[in-house]
């Protein structure tokens, strides 16, 4: 029984490494977009459809990771 209790823990720490790293690259990632919207044709923001599509996912991304999680256990 406690091999289960160590592999639930090291997939809890796998899923929030997953998560953080989700969010870096969200960080990241989205001024570059915004950056390249600015300098090439700037005549429609298309950066405003990516952008709260992605922090959507990333906010299901944490709730699943932070929230949901520990209501199953």
């Amino acid at each position: 029984m406690t091999n289960l209790t160590k592999w639930d823990e090291i997939s809890k720490e796998k899923a929030k490494k997953g998560f953080r790293i989700h969010l870096l690259v969200f960080v990241l990632v989205t001024p570059a977009i915004w950056l390249v919207w600015y300098f090439t044709a700037q005549s429609y923001p298309w950066p405003l459809w990516s952008t709260p599509a992605w922090g959507i996912g990333l906010l299901f991304h944490y709730l699943g990771v932070y929230v949901f999680a520990k209501r199953a256990t």
